[in-house]
């Protein structure tokens, strides 16, 4: 359920981590906590042929609870109160991850995360939302670091859940914000997951085109099952044979690393303008045909400019020094951050309820509507009209490590992401048609 880490190792990191953000952990770490822990659920694939992200998040969210835990944990009432991250496998199945919920509901947790499927995420904000109505004496928060499609913040809305990542229709302005200079592209291929986000990725794309690129020509389109295609050189084949100079697609995971590595064997050497092309196996799996051909966009790089990032990224891959466990995202630090504000703020107003020191879930998110946090460099503050996170945006393109803005490389593969365009909060936010029903 938590790793399983010698107290030696874990205090190792720990110390490591704070030295480098600037924190001071020892007078932390010889205090121990009153209360018991402050359990939050994953609720993710951890097993079947997306299980990689699914771990890939855990790492995240376990060096985030640590960091919370080395300064001494969640300060209540009652005494200082550790986080501790509980694992529960959807297997990337939205049936799974629902029966998983109310399994973490009745072990007593009242704090989800999850994020790798917006069709998960709809689902799991659905029963939420009824379960509070029903159950107000067991709320439950809702943290969603990844789902982007666009409307679980605008029509699909609730005052339950949280998003820390930029929606795709944000990421895809930020993309054009490159493409629209990009000379070089006149047509476009469009290939994404079928099902709601990577439909609506599709979707923004042609309307941006529209707006912005009227003389690009989209010359494919198509979607495909999502985590179930082994074999994408038929979808390879036919994006050469169109003649695209550019790929624009929203696939995460094992659908972006097959895709780009079919790309690469066919030959095809046009750009790709990503989501996520810059971790799990995709760098490796394009290799030096991407440099300067693979683009991604991201709240944030390791390759960033700024030394608080850079130092940041350092703790990380100490305490994850293995190549395959390279894949960390500073949205899901915030997160964390911004629970761990909002419970502390709750509980000096004393929202503990039926005698408990914990804050309910209702005055934490009242908390968690006014969050505004910083770590290395990066500041995140949370909008209270659609629960939208607002923080900058970066696009990056692939080069190799050494390169000039290419200190780090992703996943030790050689080739890293140079940030080429950056956009602050304010440039990156969009506006919103959320009606919020609030209790």
């Amino acid at each position: 359920m938590n790793l399983r880490t010698s107290s030696f190792n874990r205090r190792h990191s720990l110390l490591a981590l704070a030295s480098l953000l600037g924190a001071v952990a020892l007078p932390a770490l010889a205090a121990s906590p009153a209360q018991a822990p402050i359990r939050i659920a994953l609720i993710e694939s951890l097993s079947g042929p997306i299980a990689n992200t699914g771990e890939a998040v855990h790492r995240n969210l376990v060096l985030a609870t640590e960091r919370v835990n080395a300064r001494g944990g969640i300060k209540l009432a009652g005494g200082r109160a550790p986080l501790a991250i509980e694992r529960y496998d959807s297997k990337g199945q939205i049936e799974e991850a629902l029966a998983a919920l109310r399994s973490a509901i009745d072990a007593g947790i009242r704090i989800v995360a999850q994020g790798n499927s917006s069709a998960v995420a709809g689902a799991l904000i659905d029963a939420i939302a009824k379960h509070n109505e029903r159950n107000p004496a067991q709320q439950v928060l809702f943290l969603n670091y990844s789902a982007v499609d666009p409307a679980l913040t605008n029509e699909r809305c609730s005052f339950w859940h949280f998003r820390f990542d930029a929606h795709a229709d944000m990421r895809m302005a930020a993309l054009m914000d490159v493409l629209k200079t990009d000379r070089q592209v006149a047509s476009v291929y469009l290939i994404g997951q079928d099902y709601s986000f990577g439909q609506s990725v599709l979707r923004e794309a042609k309307r941006q085109l529209s707006m912005r690129r009227p003389d690009v020509k989209i010359v494919g389109e198509e979607l495909h099952p999502m985590a179930r295609v082994k074999d994408f050189l038929p979808y390879a084949t036919k994006i050469k044979a169109s003649g695209a100079q550019a790929v624009i697609t929203g696939n995460w995971g094992n659908d972006l690393t097959l895709l780009v590595k079919a790309a690469r064997e066919v030959g095809y050497e046009g750009k790709f303008y990503t989501f996520y092309g810059n971790a799990l196996g995709a760098p490796a799996a394009i290799g030096e045909a991407g440099v300067g051909q693979v683009l991604a966009v991201a709240e944030w790089f390791p390759n960033a400019p700024g030394q608080a990032g850079k130092a940041f990224y350092q703790a990380f891959r100490q305490r994850f020094p293995k190549p395959e466990d390279d894949y960390v995202h500073l949205r899901m630090q915030l997160m964390i951050e911004a629970l761990a504000q909002a419970l502390e703020r709750a509980a000096a107003q004393g929202a503990g309820q039926g005698g408990s020191v914990v804050p309910a879930a209702l005055p934490v998110a009242r908390a968690l509507e006014q969050a505004d946090v910083s770590l290395a460099g990066q500041r995140l503050q949370m909008r209270a009209g659609d629960h939208q996170a607002q923080q900058p945006l970066m696009v990056a393109i692939m080069d190799r490590k050494g390169a000039k803005g290419v200190p780090f490389d992703v996943e030790g593969s050689g080739y890293g992401f140079r940030v080429v365009h950056q956009l602050n909060a304010e440039a990156a936010s969009h506006a919103h048609s959320c009606r919020m029903v609030r209790p």
